[in-house]
């Protein structure tokens, strides 16, 4: 007669007991994933819902470029995390997705926008903001009589610095205008430089807008109006100036004859309050595919910084070439593009 199995002998039978409930995470990972993409796309495309005309938006909006890359790379991160914690896959795909519209609004403007056409002529043309009139005018002097430009803007530059700058370029070929006085800051003022080869120009001051505008019309610009214009920053205290200093710029893109307007903008191409008061007009920069060249601030790679000075110019003028070069004592690059007017 054998003996009964031994409790813990092969012969037991195992026991099972119930199977766990499986945790599940969906509901909280995807609620984790669309609050981050919600404020991502709040910081990165607040101009789809017009946020970007108030602050804070107006200020990051300006910094669209250097965000999509922020995000490329923390989807990258997501990516690598996902290795290890697969549950984590939403995040990186609700990221994707932003980063993605955000490129795809601004990568075009690496790409030339169009061919200039045959026949007509050039106009030259050189803008720098000289930050306060601190900007040295030996070195923007060099700089001009190096380009040879038929027509300079120069915002932030007023009576003061126009006396400065005048003897240095009167022997090089150019007259100089200035919107404000000596006695006013340099910093509310706009200045002009024609070329001497451009024959008899006349400039009337425009006081609309915060810093008196400076347009230039007659002689060798024929119907061409041309206009150095400065709005003030987007700082909190003065956005709502800021969106009327834009505003007027419909007054040259979307007016009867052709224009170019250069300057500080203080705004970029992210900026759909920027985009829509220059409906009519081309940006030289865009046009050329040097859309994403930063002009401010020269601390930063022209690669990250925000381009918000610009030469805009109506329908049938096309820019052929565009430019940045640093002048000492500006936080802003100089910009230079040539023209071909039909």
């Amino acid at each position: 007669m054998s003996a009964p199995p031994h409790p813990d002998s092969e012969t037991q039978p195992i026991r099972h007991g119930r199977p766990r409930p499986r945790r599940r995470f969906g509901p909280v990972r995807w609620s984790v994933a669309l609050v981050l993409g919600a404020g991502a796309a709040l910081a990165t495309l607040p101009d789809l819902v017009g946020l970007d005309a108030y602050s804070p938006f107006a200020q990051l909006n300006a910094f669209r470029p250097l965000l999509v890359a922020a995000l490329a790379v923390l989807v990258g991160i997501g990516l690598l995390i996902t290795v290890f914690a697969r549950r984590f896959w939403p995040v990186p795909v609700v990221l994707a997705l932003v980063a993605l519209v955000g490129a795809s609004l601004v990568l075009p403007r690496t790409t030339a926008e169009a061919t200039p056409p045959a026949g007509g002529s050039t106009l030259k043309v050189l803008a720098l903001n000289v930050y306060e009139g601190e900007a040295d005018p030996d070195s923007l002097a060099a700089l001009i009589d190096g380009q040879d430009p038929d027509i300079v803007s120069i915002p932030e530059a007023g009576g003061r610095y126009k006396s400065e700058l005048e003897p240095l370029l009167e022997p090089l070929g150019y007259e100089l205008h200035s919107s404000i006085s000596p006695r006013r800051d340099d910093v509310a003022g706009n200045t002009i430089a024609v070329a001497d080869r451009l024959g008899d120009v006349e400039t009337r001051v425009g006081d609309d807008v915060q810093f008196p505008y400076l347009e230039a019309t007659g002689g060798g610009l024929g119907d061409l109006r041309f206009v150095a214009f400065h709005s003030v920053a987007p700082v909190p205290r003065s956005v709502g100036q800021w969106r009327e200093d834009l505003g007027t710029l419909s007054e040259w893109c979307a007016g009867d004859t052709p224009a170019v307007v250069a300057g500080d903008f203080n705004a970029s191409l992210d900026h759909s309050v920027f985009r829509d008061a220059i409906t009519g007009c081309s940006d030289a920069a865009a046009q050329t595919g040097n859309g994403l060249s930063g002009t401010w601030p020269t601390w930063a790679p022209e690669w990250l910084g925000p381009q918000i000075d610009h030469v805009l110019s109506t329908e049938g003028i096309v820019a052929e070439s565009f430019e940045t070069h640093l002048v000492p004592g500006t936080d802003h690059r100089a910009i230079v593009t040539t023209l071909r007017v039909p």
